[in-house]
């Protein structure tokens, strides 16, 4: 990992994966001039898909969520840079894949500090040919073994002592080759102790139950035993 730190902003990146200025790529508009946007997904705020010289790629900006978001959009209280939700959320992607977690890798990562306050962004690996469970489970209904492949996962995940505080089927994505991948980390952290992890599992099971309600998907009860039964 390089770091520069110049103008009261800091970036912290990977070599081998990024080879355009670093000071350059989390500007939407450097990438919109060489016609390199590829999509973009709408949520707290946008997330721009761009082709890199080395591969697609995610950009997002930290934006608040909730009501006090509503009135401080993208501003967070600085305590080091090492505090930052970007560098933070780098290196925890960093200790996922060092466990053999199903993670996209991470590229760059940049604060960018006034005052007493930060902005920041992330840039990640775009997960290639891959789909939420919302999608998929829109078209239809998933084997028992893929549901198995979910928990696999997300068991790795809690070995590696890493609580994903915000565990939901939209942060979960299943590509063309049936590989399961976990996705944004934000606020996410390690943690000490097994007694959290129910949490994880009760928070995405919610999730499932809302999505049948708001989009109807295919989802049964039953279907989550196949997740929690390697606990």
């Amino acid at each position: 990992m390089k770091v520069i730190e110049e103008n009261n902003t800091k970036y912290w990146f990977d070599e081998e994966l990024l080879k355009e200025p670093v000071q350059k790529v989390f500007d939407p508009n450097y990438w919109r001039t060489q016609g390199r946007i590829i999509g973009r997904a709408e949520g707290r705020g946008t997330t721009w898909f761009v082709q890199t010289d080395t591969l697609a790629a995610a950009l997002r900006h930290y934006r608040r969520g909730g009501l006090f978001g509503k009135l401080v959009k993208d501003q967070y209280w600085f305590s080091g840079w090492e505090q930052t939700r970007c560098y933070q959320e780098f290196q925890l992607l960093h200790t996922l894949i060092d466990a053999g977690v199903n993670v996209p890798r991470p590229i760059a990562a940049r604060a960018v500090k006034t005052g007493l306050y930060y902005r920041a962004d992330l840039i990640t690996e775009k997960v290639y040919n891959a789909r939420d469970l919302v999608a998929m489970l829109e078209e239809g209904p998933l084997p028992s073994e893929m549901y198995q492949k979910i928990g696999q996962e997300i068991r790795k995940m809690h070995d590696a002592q890493v609580n994903h505080t915000d565990l939901n089927i939209h942060n979960i994505l299943i590509d063309d080759s049936n590989d399961v991948w976990l996705i944004d980390f934000d606020k996410c952290h390690q943690q000490n102790g097994n007694d959290w992890k129910q949490a994880n599992y009760d928070r995405l099971k919610r999730s499932f139950e809302k999505e049948v309600e708001r989009k109807g998907i295919h989802y049964r009860t039953d279907n989550f035993m196949h997740i929690q039964d390697l606990v």
